[in-house]
């Protein structure tokens, strides 16, 4: 769960996502993860980490574990 005031995982996805000007589709063509996955991503539910670092690396995002 997110800090207040804090962004979530989902929601810096979703930003970065927008940015590149991309659907959910074509993220998910990118990075190799179904459409639907891209969603719950985005909606903040359990994914693996090799899920969330192939998004990442279609994004171009970096990930850092603290």
């Amino acid at each position: 769960m997110s800090e207040p005031g804090q962004v979530g995982f989902g929601e810096t996805i979703r930003y970065a996502r927008k940015k590149h000007g991309w659907s959910q589709a074509e993220l998910g063509e990118k990075s190799g993860v179904s459409r639907p996955t891209i969603a719950r991503v985005e909606a903040n539910y359990d994914v693996t980490t090799a899920t969330i670092a192939k998004i990442a690396q279609a994004l171009g995002l970096t990930l850092e574990l603290k």
